[in-house]
């Protein structure tokens, strides 16, 4: 026969919440940011101008905002969500920044 997990504290609880949203607001940003960067540069690299490459780039970090914002909530382990939106967010970045400095 099962027990019923106790609950958790309300202290506790409020502070998970804290740092879920943390994470897919503060993390959705830099993942989005980064994004946005490397979507920019490669689609200048590509031949498209600049504003154009830039305009689609955001509209598409909008969309890629939203999903880092809505997986950091759906992710099981919290301490996933900060790595993978904080990391991929700093690696994109990374990617755009070499390919705006191989086309200089």
């Amino acid at each position: 026969m099962s027990h019923p997990s106790t609950p958790a504290p309300a202290g506790h609880r409020r502070a998970q919440i804290a740092a879920r949203v943390g994470a897919a607001t503060l993390g959705g940003y830099a993942f989005a940011w980064g994004f946005i960067a490397t979507c920019m540069s490669l689609l200048f690299a590509a031949g498209m101008a600049f504003h154009d490459a830039e305009f689609l780039a955001m509209l598409l970090g909008v969309l890629a905002f939203l999903a880092a914002f809505l997986w950091a909530f759906a992710v099981r382990r919290l301490w996933m969500a900060w790595a993978l939106l904080l990391g991929g967010g700093a690696l994109l970045a990374t990617i755009g920044t070499l390919v705006q400095t191989t086309q200089a």
